[in-house]
């Protein structure tokens, strides 16, 4: 990419002033103008963060690093652990990539100091790559998250609405993405975005970017980045099967690939994005109805009713074990599931 001059008139050099004073203090970065972080903690930083807020993320982060302080640990990490581990932040694809991209990296020995080294990477997708290049390794990237996007459509009014307009939102950014401390001027971006050019009840007052912002000029502001009407989600449901024996419940794994992937589990009876469950238990008994868990996914909502039955002790059940019910905590549920382990034990 052509990196743009740091001039004292370029949005670049007034962002990186702002920023300078009024950087998020974050575990995974370092302070303005200080050396690159440790690439490891950016890269696991972008992959928590991806559709997943600061705040839902940093105790997440924090228990990685203590369990797994370098990507060589987290690369000789259990798979089962690291699933575990990351259950409740969603998106678990993101965790098996992580393990993934892990191995990769500790078989090379580094990571790649480079944009098209890092998009090798498996789960490093345009964004995850750039971002990582830039703060890690202070290349000039052109780095746009949400966050970003919304900042430079409203910079340069950029009124086509998403996802139409990313292209030239993206080469908007190239334009002002300086060849000097580009790290720090993605971090402030986000920054910006995140604290003060926000998507509602934006503080245009107080931006460093005011004076040459053309949505502001125009009083649009607040209604960039414009959006396409969202599709209604489809509805789903489900059932999950509560089988308790001497102080434990049984509890199976999913398989590797589909929905909530490779992550413990409660039986289930099939339901997927695209199709409800069979309702049908896992073998012939007593059940009864235990309460109702609504949980919202990305492209659907879902209703998973909750059945419990005390187990026979001669029951053939599928590939599993029983869990002690005193360490579920432990066992990594997602979070739907985790929601039905909690309303099945509030009935014991």
């Amino acid at each position: 990419m052509q990196a743009s001059v740091l001039t004292d008139r370029s949005p670049s050099f007034a962002l990186l002033r702002w920023y300078d004073s009024n950087a998020r203090v974050l575990p995974w970065r370092s302070p303005p103008g200080a050396a690159p972080p440790d690439p490891y903690r950016v890269w696991l930083s972008e992959v928590m963060l991806q559709q997943t807020t600061v705040a839902a993320v940093q105790p997440y982060f924090a228990r990685f690093v203590e369990r797994w302080p370098s990507v060589a640990a987290l690369a000789a990490a259990d798979e089962a652990d690291v699933m575990a581990a990351w259950a409740g932040l969603g998106y678990y694809s993101r965790a098996r990539n992580l393990i993934a991209c892990a191995r990769v990296v500790a078989r090379d020995g580094a990571f790649p100091d480079h944009e098209a080294g890092l998009r090798a990477l498996p789960g490093l997708g345009a964004y995850t790559a750039a971002a990582v290049a830039a703060i890690a390794f202070d290349r000039p990237a052109v780095v746009v998250d949400a966050n970003v996007e919304r900042v430079v459509a409203r910079l340069f009014a950029i009124a086509e609405p998403s996802p139409a307009s990313r292209p030239a939102i993206r080469a908007a950014t190239a334009t002002i993405t300086p060849s000097v401390r580009p790290g720090d001027f993605a971090q402030a971006m986000m920054d910006l975005g995140a604290t003060v050019c926000t998507a509602r009840n934006p503080r245009c007052l107080l931006c460093p970017l005011r004076p040459m912002c053309r949505a502001q000029a125009q009083g649009v502001a607040e209604t960039l980045p414009a959006k396409l009407a969202k599709k209604a989600k489809p509805h789903r449901t489900g059932h999950a099967w509560w089988i308790e024996r001497d102080g434990a419940v049984w509890l199976v794994r999913r398989p590797d690939k589909g929905m909530l992937g490779g992550m413990r589990a409660l039986p289930d009876d099939g339901w997927t994005a695209r199709a409800d469950g069979h309702a049908q238990p896992p073998f012939a008994g007593i059940w009864r109805k235990g309460g109702v868990v609504r949980h919202s996914f990305t492209h659907f909502d879902f209703d998973l009713q909750l059945m419990l039955c005390e187990g026979p002790e001669m029951v053939h059940l599928s590939a599993g074990e029983y869990w002690p019910i005193e360490a579920m905590e432990s066992a990594g549920l997602p979070t739907v599931f985790a929601k039905a382990a909690r309303l099945a034990l509030a009935q014991r």
